[in-house]
């Protein structure tokens, strides 16, 4: 079983943790709740188990920090669905791993009764690539809101969209993995490692 939760990437000078929009969260939850290694600049990730993370946090994060934050939602480490917020309101979204979320989305067919024998057929794959099609055709758009939002949260290097257009329709083992190269690729200060003690 893999990973299934949320990513939630901001920049604050005090730990994500600390957010007010966590206050409620039992002590239980808290146990849930774990920091990957940060970013120079303030630039954090909270690693959420399934159930901390509500939609409506995202805004709420974004007003507590004064920057642009993103989330991923991840399914089973295979999936992630991306959204990010500007401080001016302005949202975008992007799938990683586009096999598996054209999988995720393709729409049964009415007069199917039983999923599972469908997903056995040429039509359940033909279907796929349909949707898989169409997502695809998404990505330049959605490179590119991904470029304005990184540009807006003031990373310097200027990425390549051609760059960012090959992650969104990469494969990865670990979905999480993916989302990491992508904030790396868009600019954005890579984590320092501490060196292990002797």
């Amino acid at each position: 079983m893999g990973f299934s939760g949320h990513l939630v990437f901001a920049r604050s000078e005090r730990p994500l943790r600390e957010a007010p929009l966590f206050n409620s969260i039992g002590p239980g939850l808290r146990d849930d709740m774990h920091e990957w290694q940060p970013r120079p600049g303030g630039w954090q990730t909270l690693q959420l188990e399934q159930g901390i993370w509500k939609d409506e946090h995202l805004s709420t994060l974004v007003e507590w920090t004064g920057a642009p934050a993103c989330v991923a939602d991840v399914s089973d480490s295979s999936i992630a669905l991306v959204t990010g917020l500007h401080t001016g309101g302005h949202r975008w979204q992007v799938w990683l791993n586009l096999d598996n979320a054209a999988a995720l989305l393709v729409e049964e067919p009415e007069d199917v009764d039983d999923v599972s024998l469908w997903m056995a057929t040429p039509e359940f794959e033909e279907a796929i690539g349909h949707k898989r099609t169409e997502l695809d055709a998404e990505v330049p758009a959605d490179a590119e809101g991904v470029l304005t939002w990184a540009s807006a949260a003031g990373v310097q290097a200027v990425a390549q969209q051609s760059r960012i257009e090959e992650l969104l329709r990469a494969q990865g083992t670990f979905v999480e993995e993916l989302f990491d190269t992508l904030l790396d690729e868009l600019g954005f200060p890579e984590a320092v490692h501490s060196a292990p003690q002797p």
